[in-house]
């Protein structure tokens, strides 16, 4: 007998990037910060923990938003926090999107999108990204029953951009709230914080995991009007942030200096990654983001991420309908990047 709705019987499940237990592989392959998080946060999460854990967390995080407040220029009923980024994703879905209704979102993206859609028993309306990685006008085409468009800014897998003025123009041009996914947006020139106190449709996730070293603790936040911030905290789980959740993203935001110094690390590395992955003749997107995407026009993608892998070196490999297949290279410490470069120049030999 089948217990379960037609939808979710159907569907087949987000698949996360593989984690490895108890492995010595050089992970290059979920986006992760390859730094340890600031040493702030570890005592933060310490305190929260003498202090103990017997009674329920804050329900909706006010030290984290007092503290984003003040770092984004935003007042804290402007932003609402979800157990990573993801948990806000999902909120949004569940508060806007009914059986029957239509979500937008762009083709190559993060492919949470479609897997919370069929969840809701939605339509999923998938738009090609143009070669040059802009949206042409199907993206903000009206539709009966569009409810909500997912653009993530910058975009996984590419790492590309669309500017705050061409996003600003989508959004008043869409029929629907767009939710701007900006989980990589720390490690890129631009964001779209500005333009939601100018159109009540636009929405900015953020996460911790990635610029923060916190894809452990699991803490992301939505920025929008206070108005919209009302009706998803209805949505959201009573407690969905605890305590020692809580205690660490706030001291993380709160340490700019490591932010800006593990932040230019990074970027430094992702720009010598593109630099070496160019001269061994690969084709790359220029990046925004704490990852490159990439491919050999002589080397299929899927054979080199097996033989990479093979190597003690983890990538991700990734295929899209209507678009090539490619690796997607997270960004690691320079130490990291020499392993996988050496051992790709071999195979490559």
């Amino acid at each position: 007998m089948n217990y379960f709705r037609s939808n979710i019987t159907a569907m087949t499940g987000y698949v996360p990037g593989e984690q490895p237990q108890g492995t010595k592989l050089v992970k290059l392959n979920t986006n992760e910060n390859p730094y340890d998080c600031a040493p702030k946060v570890k005592a933060a999460i310490g305190h929260a923990v003498q202090a103990g854990l017997q009674k329920y967390p804050d329900p909706t995080a006010t030290a984290f938003r007092q503290q984003a407040g003040e770092l984004l220029g935003v007042d804290p009923d402007w932003i609402l926090c979800g157990n990573g980024s993801d948990d806000i994703l999902t909120i949004i879905t569940r508060a806007l999107v009914d059986s029957g209704d239509v979500i937008r979102y762009p083709n190559p993206s993060y492919v949470l999108y479609k897997t919370l859609a069929e969840i809701q028993g939605a339509e999923c309306d998938v738009v090609e990204f143009q070669p040059d990685w802009s949206l042409g006008e199907a993206f903000t085409a009206p539709r009966e029953r569009l409810k909500l468009a997912y653009l993530a800014n910058p975009n996984s897998p590419s790492g590309t951009v669309i500017s705050p003025d061409d996003v600003a123009r989508i959004a008043d041009q869409l029929p629907c709230p767009l939710l701007v996914d900006e989980a990589y947006a720390d490690f890129s020139e631009t964001n779209c914080l500005g333009l939601v106190a100018k159109n009540e449709k636009v929405m900015v996730s953020r996460s911790l995991s990635k610029s923060y070293a916190l894809a452990g603790l699991r803490f992301g936040f939505l920025i929008a009007q206070p108005q919209l911030i009302e009706q998803f905290a209805k949505v959201k789980d009573s407690y969905n942030c605890d305590a020692m959740a809580i205690a660490g993203a706030t001291a993380a935001i709160g340490d700019q200096q490591w932010f800006q110094q593990t932040r230019s690390s990074i970027i430094a590395t992702r720009g010598r990654l593109e630099a070496e992955l160019t001269r061994l003749g690969f084709e790359c997107v220029p990046s925004q983001a704490n990852f490159v995407w990439c491919n050999h026009p002589d080397h299929p993608a899927e054979s080199l991420y097996q033989q990479l892998k093979e190597g003690g070196v983890l990538v991700r490999y990734m295929s899209y309908p209507n678009w090539n297949d490619g690796l997607r290279v997270t960004v690691g410490t320079d130490q990291q990047i020499d392993a996988f470069l050496t051992i790709l120049t071999g195979l490559l030999a």
